[in-house]
């Protein structure tokens, strides 16, 4: 079922957002998959890793000072960013950086675009991402990406289904048409497996995002 989804421009306008969505990760060969929660601010992103059956995997918080890594066993790892901790955790890069822009369809000026001028393709620091819709209708102009493929040469290659919006709301705006309204959200702690010592579950299944890939 297509995720309720607010507009791409009150996304871009809001600054703040909270989704849920499935993640399929292949590297050298091996796919791991599962469940991401996450919710980004200006100022700061907590995520959420869950096994495809609901299992805590690690918790992720990131400021500008700091990003931090908590996991099961107690372990606690920090680095200086988001994209730093990654490489050094799991001994490859993930752009989760970048992420807050490529989910709600932005950084792409210049780059490829559909019929209805949404961004199709877009580069950045050497990844590539394709985005995909779960509409072509006229009235989902403006849209956000339902599924994005994120790969790199080389690289990991990521892709991420994205299954619910959740918006905050302030005190003169109304909700979008199937899409959550929210106070700040804040995200469980779950017990979680350390993700260097444990690998992720198999891969389930994914629709592929394009005939590419």
């Amino acid at each position: 079922m297509a995720a309720a989804q607010p507009e791409r421009s009150t996304l871009a306008a809001s600054g703040s957002f909270a989704l849920a969505a499935r993640f399929s990760l292949r590297v050298d060969e091996q796919n791991h998959s599962g469940r991401l929660d996450w919710q980004h601010s200006p100022t700061s992103d907590e995520w959420l890793l869950s096994s495809p059956f609901g299992q805590g995997l690690a918790e992720i918080v990131s400021t500008p000072a700091v990003a931090c890594l908590s996991a099961g066993d107690g372990r606690r790892e920090c680095d200086a960013s988001l994209d730093a901790l990654t490489q050094r955790v799991l001994g490859y890069p993930l752009p989760l950086a970048g992420l807050a822009d490529w989910v709600r369809g932005r950084g792409a000026e210049g780059g490829r675009v559909d019929a209805l001028g949404r961004p199709l393709a877009l580069a950045r620091d050497g990844w590539y991402v394709d985005l995909a819709y779960d509409s072509d209708a006229a009235d989902a102009a403006d849209a956000p990406p339902g599924r994005l493929f994120i790969s790199r040469p080389g690289g990991p290659e990521l892709r991420l289904v994205i299954d619910a919006w959740t918006l905050p709301l302030g005190a003169n705006d109304a909700p979008a048409a199937g899409v959550d309204a929210i106070s700040p959200l804040v995200l469980p702690v779950v017990p979680a497996t350390a993700l260097q010592a444990t690998p992720l579950p198999a891969a389930t299944p994914m629709t592929p995002l394009s005939a590419d890939h």
